[in-house]
């Protein structure tokens, strides 16, 4: 049985998170290479994640198939954490099918908060991030020595 990641102290949760989910499906993963879901995830690609793009209107992000929800990705990838790059609005839905395929964390980027949506996917077991962003915390961990180095 797996210990019980939402009693995590808060300190813990981001270097968990970074370390147990490998696999990430970035939910308004842009092919555009200006846009700052593009730059996260091709960081977070560099660093040894697999990215799994889900934007229906493309078809290949950083070389990835796109899918044009969660649950489609989810029907042949599996997905240890959503990244959520729409507006705060749009949260609620992506955190029921976050719940529904069995991700084990959520995690919405800068300027991006739902405290309900949050609330129901710690109650269903899932870690949750709000207002921050990846690519940053990521960096911040690794230069503390608080994820392994990229490989390892």
């Amino acid at each position: 049985m797996s210990p019980d990641v939402t009693t995590l102290p808060p300190a813990d949760r981001l270097p968990y998170i970074l370390t147990h989910c490998r696999t990430i499906a970035v939910v308004g993963l842009s092919p555009k290479p200006h846009r700052a879901s593009f730059d996260v995830a091709r960081y977070m690609q560099g660093q040894g994640y697999r990215i799994i793009p889900v934007n229906p209107n493309a078809t290949e992000v950083l070389g990835e198939k796109a899918y044009a929800s969660l649950t489609e990705a989810a029907q042949h990838e599996h997905i240890d954490l959503v990244n959520c790059f729409r507006n705060s609005e749009d949260i609620p839905p992506i955190v029921a099918e976050a719940i529904a395929i069995g991700a084990q964390a959520v995690w919405m980027q800068l300027g991006i908060r739902h405290p309900v949506a949050a609330a129901r996917a710690e109650a269903a077991g899932l870690l949750v991030v709000q207002d921050h962003c990846l690519k940053v915390d990521h960096r911040v961990l690794q230069s503390r020595g608080l994820l392994p180095a990229p490989g390892s």
